[in-house]
């Protein structure tokens, strides 16, 4: 189940990120492995945490952020889903529900399983936002 994504996630991200309560608003990972990891915090509400994660590509073409991804954190709900777009798309039920209903959801579970992937190699690998892992940058 697409909830179930949704929480493993959240466990991730708690393990990436200790402080899921009160992220840095931007901060960056180093490894030796991979490229520096930045988070940074775009939406800061009572309940919810909307981030991007992204690794930082430098090279003779210029700075490439690969992969983007939005991430929606829900701490009351202790679950976080990976986002195409900052906001989930408005659905417009019909009587036969809403035609974009299933392609959404299913790019959901494309999107969110992917984003789990990507935490338990991120994690694996050493990268964290934790007071001794990440250098935190102060606050745009």
């Amino acid at each position: 189940m697409l909830i179930d994504l949704y929480e493993r996630n959240f466990k991730l991200l708690q393990r990436l990120i200790p402080a899921l309560d009160l992220p840095p608003q931007k901060a960056i990972s180093h490894t030796l492995a991979d490229p520096p990891l930045h988070l940074q915090v775009t939406e800061r509400d009572r309940y919810t945490l909307t981030c991007k994660l992204t690794y930082e590509f430098v090279d003779d073409k210029g700075v490439r952020n690969q992969p983007d991804l939005w991430v929606r954190i829900y701490r009351d709900a202790c679950v976080a889903e990976a986002l195409n777009q900052p906001n989930r798309p408005p659905w417009q039920a019909e009587n036969d529900g809403d035609p974009w209903a299933e392609r959404f959801l299913d790019e959901q579970w494309r999107r969110n399983l992917t984003l789990g992937k990507w935490l338990e190699y991120l994690i694996d690998n050493g990268h964290g936002f934790g007071r001794n892992e990440a250098t935190v940058s102060a606050a745009a």
